[in-house]
């Protein structure tokens, strides 16, 4: 067995692999990062459970790869496309009246999807009004909109599980080897903004339980699988949880106040309670049976 030497959301690069990947870089320098992403995919046979390949995963884990030196990547191609997507030079047009009362007064409350048209609207109020601005979403993820009367009041995002929590895991049960195999079975709610303006009480929790409600069918609708549980991280620093625990999410314990950077962890002294929820009765047997 040839020595692991990096490792990345549970894939382990041998020394060929890393030779794989500066041969590649070598061969298709001048077509770019995004070719050099799908070729690795294609070789490793890379994909999502739906088919299509990682390739958001495998740009990612080549950045990571050049920020610890072990590659050096082609120069972009577009310097300038991400900052076009998250200037925001011209406002989206939104009903932004407030809104009080209670949740229980308004019957329409609803959860959407965020389709294609209200992307950017999506976009705008998460980087604008949320304490952690606007997140880059990598591999699966679904955002969602709340509505009251045809107004935006809320936003939330579900994205891919994080690999490190030991206390998600002693509450499932697993194994590393399971853990590998199903984590694509967890969304975590990333992101979860009430816009300023709005006042209704008991929102927060209402909100979560409809998004919660239509999570699975969602996640299978775009993705062709389903998933068997939610988890999230509360700066306890900031909040309490309690709109998490008014939802009937279980409190499994806290971080140790690390943060993922690059491919290593750093102490920021900042701990978070984790929070889970399950989304099928039967959520321990799917996530640790390791036929799927």
């Amino acid at each position: 067995m040839e020595p692991i030497v990096f490792r990345y959301r549970g894939r382990e690069l041998t020394a060929e692999d890393i030779s794989f990947i500066r041969d590649t870089i070598h061969t298709c320098y001048a077509q770019g990062r995004t070719r050099i992403s799908q070729i690795l995919c294609k070789a490793w046979q890379w994909v999502q459970p739906n088919g299509e390949p990682k390739e958001y995963a495998a740009r990612d884990l080549l950045l990571r790869l050049e920020e610890d030196g072990f590659i050096e990547l082609p120069p972009r191609i577009r310097r300038n496309n991400n900052r076009k997507k998250n200037s925001f030079a011209q406002i989206p047009l939104f009903p932004k009246k407030p809104v009080g009362g209670s949740a229980g007064d308004y019957p329409g409350l609803c959860v959407r999807l965020a389709a294609p048209s209200y992307r950017q609207l999506w976009n705008y109020l998460i980087h604008h009004y949320h304490y952690l601005g606007l997140p880059t979403l990598v591999g699966e993820h679904i955002r969602h909109l709340v509505f009251i009367d045809g107004q935006v009041v809320a936003c939330l995002a579900w994205a891919s599980a994080a690999w490190k929590v030991k206390a998600r895991d002693r509450f499932i049960g697993w194994d590393e080897s399971s853990k590998r195999k199903n984590l694509y079975l967890i969304a975590n709610n990333t992101r979860f903004l009430i816009l300023p303006w709005i006042t209704v009480k008991y929102l927060a929790s209402k909100a979560l339980s409809l998004s919660i409600g239509r999570l699975r069918a969602d996640w299978e609708k775009t993705y062709g699988h389903p998933v068997y549980l939610a988890e999230t991280f509360v700066d306890i620093a900031r909040f309490h949880g309690t709109c998490y625990r008014a939802a009937n999410w279980i409190e499994v314990g806290q971080t140790r106040g690390s943060a993922k950077r690059g491919n290593s962890y750093r102490y920021h002294g900042r701990p978070k309670a984790i929070y889970l929820y399950p989304l099928h009765p039967d959520f321990r047997r799917y996530l640790t049976d390791e036929k799927g």
